[in-house]
């Protein structure tokens, strides 16, 4: 059985010291799916929100959130992110907006869940500017795509 590495012998929370191991090139990717009626989706598309773009106010955030994961997530190290990207697709087949975030560096942890904050955040940031036309969204199926780098090395969701 795996041993908890956030946990000390006293069974405290802590955060793990990583200054032992190897710099290395850590990417992560993350998706989330926000759901919503197919004439919110429209004036998103259209650019008609009345609060401005929502694209591009929701990829804004969830760089920031990326940048701020250790401010947010109790025992995450602060990271020199090299690379923060959110791409927001609609898709009007569903009625959906699809969210995949990417976060890189060269370090000693991984970004997981930086990705994933950074995913979470532009799927929030959308749910925010358009609550007042449809408060019924859902966000769904937030999960990690891929991550390389480290001693666990690569892993690819199925």
């Amino acid at each position: 059985m795996n041993q908890f590495t956030h946990i000390n012998a006293q069974g405290e929370a802590n955060m793990v010291d990583v200054s032992a191991k190897e710099d290395t090139v850590r990417e992560a990717r993350a998706e989330v799916f926000v759901e919503m009626h197919p004439n919110t989706l429209q004036m998103i598309m259209d650019g008609a929100h009345h609060k401005g773009d929502v694209f591009a106010t929701a990829r804004i955030a969830g760089i920031q959130a990326a940048k701020r994961t250790w401010e947010l997530i109790p025992l995450c190290h602060p990271l020199l992110l090299s690379k923060v990207e959110v791409q927001l697709e609609a898709l009007p087949a569903t009625s959906q907006v699809r969210i995949e975030s990417l976060c890189k560096l060269r370090g000693k942890t991984g970004v997981e869940m930086e990705a994933l904050t950074a995913a979470s955040v532009a799927a929030l940031t959308i749910y925010d500017m358009c609550k007042a036309v449809q408060k019924d969204m859902r966000i769904e199926g937030l999960r990690l795509l891929e991550k390389t780098g480290g001693k666990s090395g690569h892993f690819v969701a199925e």
